[in-house]
């Protein structure tokens, strides 16, 4: 499979019908799943469908079907296939209003109205500037730029820009104008997957891309399904320490954090690959990473990014103003500890109070 979206950095590790305490004394007969992997977007991707009824057949169309919705997904928003409509997008001149699919236009709607309801701590257009650091797809080189190159591909840069026409067409305005929607086309294809599996009729599932996670229904144990959430430690791995585990059902799950992909700078500095849009740099703070629970993987996915760039005073105003999401603040202490600090509804929504 051909490399796809940059990935945005949401580490999670699934916990799926694990009690939160015990060995499994007392706890009901495990009903029947049926899970399998794969690749997209550059990143792997989960099933788990809890169904007694599910013949071979069904089974194979079914994985057909998910395997074809996540290459339409790539085909419309990689940002590494040099034909995918977001490439041919970047590529056409400004003033010229492009054409592209609907779910393209969602995507992009979405994009741009977290973009303003942040005032600009969301934007979908740092394509170029994710490039000069390093962590985008023309370069793995991690430097510091100059400040002049900063300020030049900074002007390139700006929400502001972008224009979703009566038509669903996109029109920039400003030449050199990359859009950039790693930080919500994971989310929409994990949405994407589940709303497959419920045209199918399943109700009980688990989808995940990367680490965007959204369920329905139950877990094998008919009970909501349990996830665990990463402590933040660098260079995330499969195995690292839980900080927490939340319930939830008919959710979704996501986290940003500065933890996997960052370098350093020579006074020692953390730089990741979490652009602050209003300066064009590495955001600078003590928050190592949000998780943010929402009705669909979407919205969480983006709201992830922005509350990581607003930081945990202005991140928690943001996200008490939303009646149906919340977030979990994990921040990195002088002294190598971590504290965690969660929004007003985060305990109502996943039945975690940390």
């Amino acid at each position: 499979m051909p490399r796809g979206l940059y990935p945005t950095l949401v580490l999670l590790a699934a916990m799926i019908g694990m009690a939160a305490s015990g060995h499994g004394q007392n706890l009901p007969v495990l009903l029947p799943v049926t899970a399998w992997q794969g690749r997209t977007m550059g990143s792997d991707y989960t099933v788990k469908i809890v169904d007694d009824k599910l013949a071979e057949a069904q089974l194979t169309a079914l994985k057909a079907e998910l395997e074809a919705t996540l290459i339409e997904v790539n085909r419309q928003m990689s940002n590494y296939l040099p034909d995918s409509e977001l490439s041919r997008f970047n590529k056409t001149p400004e003033n010229t209003p492009f054409k592209v699919s609907p779910d393209f236009t969602k995507v992009t709607r979405w994009a741009l109205e977290l973009s303003r309801l942040s005032n600009g701590a969301f934007d979908p257009t740092l394509g170029p500037l994710i490039n000069l650091w390093g962590f985008g797809e023309t370069s793995g080189n991690h430097a510091v730029p100059s400040a002049e190159a900063l300020r030049t591909t900074l002007a390139k840069t700006g929400w502001r820009h972008l224009t979703i026409n009566a038509d669903g067409s996109l029109t920039k305005d400003l030449p050199g104008l990359a859009l950039d929607l790693g930080a919500v086309a994971k989310g929409f294809g994990v949405d994407q997957m589940i709303r497959v599996l419920q045209a199918h009729g399943l109700a009980n599932c688990y989808a995940s891309i990367a680490g965007e996670v959204r369920v329905t229904g139950h877990n094998p144990r008919g009970t909501k399904w349990v996830l665990g959430i990463s402590v933040p430690t660098d260079h995330w791995r499969e195995d690292n320490p839980m900080a927490t585990q939340v319930s939830i059902s008919n959710q979704a799950l996501a986290t940003s954090g500065d933890y996997q992909k960052f370098f350093r700078d020579a006074s020692g500095r953390r730089l990741s690959h979490l652009i602050d849009p209003r300066t064009g740099t590495p955001v600078q703070h003590h928050v190592a990473g949000v998780t943010v629970v929402g009705p669909d993987s979407m919205t969480a996915d983006g709201l992830s990014t922005t509350l990581y760039v607003l930081g945990l005073e202005a991140g928690l105003k943001f996200i008490d103003a939303r009646e149906n999401a919340a977030a979990l603040f994990i921040l990195r202490e002088n002294d190598g500890t971590f504290r965690q600090v969660a929004s007003s509804r985060f305990a109502k929504l996943t039945g975690t109070a940390p």
